[in-house]
């Protein structure tokens, strides 16, 4: 049976003062000879093996980001994988930055299709790790950014990069999601048939606008267990594990392993009742 929103709430909260399990960096090989670095939190000690979460960070980001999604869905009981993406990490955005300033840097970055398909490879190479520690019985995506929108190409949707990932998870989450733009023309989402989470805030502007910018992905989305929340004050680097955030980043945590519980559990569930967060879903059919 599905855990309900407090008993979810009161395990995660659990993550803020003690860790589940184990925590690692591993180095794992990729198909084309370069590696991929991982953080890996696995969950306490179970006998049977674990669901698993792969997470994919935004643009100059790395596998230590958004450690509050690791440290809080491992306590909920999933092994979580962080991956770090060096193709798209902090070095490559500063010389970007450099060459295009603040915007042309960012456009440039989250543009590049090669980045995307080294992506790609680093969630073939994490999930080749993983499975063989255990065969995961359920797995899902999650990204924040330019992770949202790596979630986004691996979940099926039409791009302008050429771009087509093999994707094949259960279900995908995605942070501050992109709506019509430089990478996906309008009605980009409309092949994905998985089920999906969206989180944005009210403050999370993004190269193409603010939160309703983003909610347009949502919008484009077909029936279907599909959830979007909207989280009051919450800005783009709420969500991408940035310090003095730790309300928004427990609403978070919280929105998405019920999401992901239920879904485990056969169900689309009921969203929680969280202060300051607004929830819509999509028709089941």
């Amino acid at each position: 049976m599905p855990r309900s929103p407090k008993i979810v709430a009161a395990l995660l909260a659990l993550a803020a003062t003690a860790q589940a399990g184990a925590v690692e960096r591993v180095e794992v090989p990729r198909s084309d000879g370069a590696s991929t670095p991982l953080m890996v939190y696995e969950p306490a000690a179970t006998k049977a093996c674990p669901p698993l979460l792969l997470v994919s960070h935004g643009a100059g980001g790395s596998e230590q980001g958004l450690r509050y999604v690791g440290e809080a869905l491992s306590a909920d009981g999933w092994r979580v994988v962080a991956m770090g993406h060096r193709e798209s990490g902090l070095p490559v955005l500063k010389q970007d930055l450099r060459s295009g300033g603040f915007k042309g840097g960012i456009t440039a970055l989250v543009t590049d299709a090669p980045a995307y398909r080294a992506r790609f490879l680093d969630v073939d190479a994490a999930l080749a790790w993983s499975e063989q520690r255990c065969p995961a019985p359920f797995k899902a995506l999650l990204g924040h950014s330019m992770g949202a929108i790596t979630v986004m190409l691996e979940a099926g949707a039409h791009n302008k990069l050429g771009l087509a990932p093999k994707g094949g998870f259960d279900a995908y989450v995605a942070l501050s999601p992109e709506g019509p733009g430089p990478v996906f023309p309008a009605g980009a989402w409309a092949p994905i048939r998985a089920p999906m989470l969206l989180v944005t805030g009210t403050r999370d502007q993004g190269l193409g606008g603010d939160y309703r910018w983003r909610m347009q992905a949502f919008d484009g989305l077909g029936p279907g267990c599909r959830w979007l929340a909207i989280v009051d004050g919450a800005n783009h680097m709420n969500f991408g594990g940035g310090q003095f955030a730790a309300g928004v980043q427990k609403s978070t945590t919280t929105l998405v392993a019920t999401y992901l519980d239920a879904l485990r559990a056969g169900s689309c569930g009921m969203p929680p009742a969280l202060d300051g967060v607004s929830i819509r879903q999509k028709p089941r059919s």
